[in-house]
């Protein structure tokens, strides 16, 4: 979709980016809410297949790093640990995710996406093999976490481009939004599961089962067929390819523009998550309890939203509710800062987790629907780059706010921080979208 597609859709509307109707909304939602409606992207039967291994290997996922933390923390008894396996994983996006873009628009993305999830698997199952045989070290966690980054970091922006390959575009906010669906579940459920399965049999059976569950995608990504293949031309170098997609994400106003909203909310005000543990205890006075209660609280919004996005989502509201996401977070947020009662705390959290997932998934659909596909690898991994990139910093400046002035204090300047850049940010899209239209019309 171009960007002259993009507008007219929106220009048919009354209102500009941020009037919205709230009427309209409910009334289209409870016009199409249906199973049929949320689950749209199903009738693909290739995403059908990405579905249903996806979700397999995201619950195995979620029990390796689960197990993978409870596991370094007996090994040294010390907290610091914690904190090097996540930079491990989180150092090799700043080296190599711009050069997976490149192979993402360079090679197969199917094949990447097999490569990069095999060897997820044999990492998976050599730390099991080293676990079962009560030979692994905690140098053995971190070097393998290093080697997870290297694979996630050609892996994500193979598998965030790869979506158009799956469904069409009018169904592409669906696919997204129930990838986040897929996601969530996981996150919810995959934890508890490997605690029972850590307590009863030993961490190494939650490294087994995770290696396991790398053969459902796999499997799935065998299966596919697809009408034709793209043919992508390769005559440039490796940074030059670098360059023109940096160039590209960096010069198209309203791709750079999402691009640097979700840049901060991951460094600013995403990074609160770090503290929950700290915040159950210390602010709320609970316990390990009430940190399980916590970190469930922002994955039933997130949860519930992807499926809202799934049923309700469209062109011709994917503005309207970004612009509903890019407020509500940081004000939610302001809200979670100055309660110290749980059931408040509780509902600030399932309203941050929403949010979240409506800046986030419909800044994916908006960038996907802007670029050309010879481009989408490079884009993507700038997109990704955010995340992975910018979240263990933002774990950083929040970690040592916390330490100095208190949690609370500290998650209400990087909330504010955040507010103002989420306000500017908004202006910037509104102004796009006005300059866009007349434009059109003129034209």
């Amino acid at each position: 979709m171009t960007d002259k597609n993009i507008i007219e859709s929106e220009a048919s509307q009354p209102s500009p980016l941020g009037q919205t109707s709230f009427q309209d909304l409910a009334y289209r939602f409870k016009e199409r809410f249906s199973w049929k409606n949320t689950f749209a992207a199903l009738k693909y039967p290739n995403y059908k297949l990405w579905f249903m291994g996806q979700i397999i290997s995201l619950f195995g996922t979620w029990m390796q790093t689960t197990a993978e933390g409870f596991l370094i923390f007996e090994l040294t008894h010390s907290p610091v640990y914690l904190g090097y396996v996540g930079f491990a994983t989180g150092i090799p996006a700043w080296l190599f995710m711009f050069y997976g873009g490149v192979v993402a628009d360079r090679l197969p993305r199917r094949s990447v996406i097999i490569a990069t999830q095999s060897t997820m698997m044999l990492l998976a199952l050599t730390l099991a093999v080293l676990t079962f045989t009560h030979t692994v070290q905690a140098w053995h966690i971190i070097a393998l976490a290093f080697g997870l980054g290297i694979a996630n970091a050609f892996d994500a922006p193979a598998r965030q481009s790869f979506l158009l390959e799956l469904v069409d575009k009018d169904d592409l906010v669906n696919a997204i939004a129930l990838n986040s669906t897929m996601f969530n579940s996981a996150r919810a459920i995959g934890p508890a599961v490997a605690g029972v399965v850590y307590a009863l049999f030993g961490p190494a059976w939650c490294f087994t089962l995770n290696g396991l569950s790398f053969i459902g995608v796999i499997s799935a990504l065998t299966k596919m067929k697809f009408k034709s293949t793209i043919s992508l031309e390769k005559t440039k170098s490796v940074f030059a390819d670098v360059k023109e997609g940096l160039n590209y994400a960096l010069t198209q106003p309203m791709i750079r523009t999402l691009i640097g909203l979700v840049a901060v909310i991951n460094l600013f005000g995403i990074s609160f998550v770090t503290l929950i543990p700290a915040w159950a205890v210390t602010v709320l006075h609970g316990d390990a309890t009430t940190n399980g209660i916590m970190q469930s609280a922002r994955g039933i919004g997130a949860l519930a939203t992807a499926l809202f996005i799934a049923t309700i989502g469209s062109s011709k509201y994917t503005y309207r509710l970004l612009s509903i996401g890019i407020f509500s977070f940081p004000l939610v947020l302001l809200f979670f800062a100055s309660v110290k009662w749980l059931p408040a705390s509780l509902l600030a959290l399932v309203g941050t987790g929403s949010a979240i997932i409506l800046i986030f998934n419909l800044s994916n659909a908006i960038i996907q629907s802007l670029v050309n596909d010879t481009l989408r690898g490079r884009v993507m991994s700038v997109y990704t780059f955010t995340s992975f990139g910018f979240m263990p910093i933002g774990a950083l400046i929040i970690g040592v706010l916390a330490n100095n002035l208190g949690e609370p204090l500290a998650v209400t300047i990087c909330t504010i921080i955040t507010l103002i850049f989420s306000v500017l940010a908004w202006l910037y899209i509104n102004k796009i979208e006005k300059t866009s239209v007349v434009r059109n019309i003129t034209d």
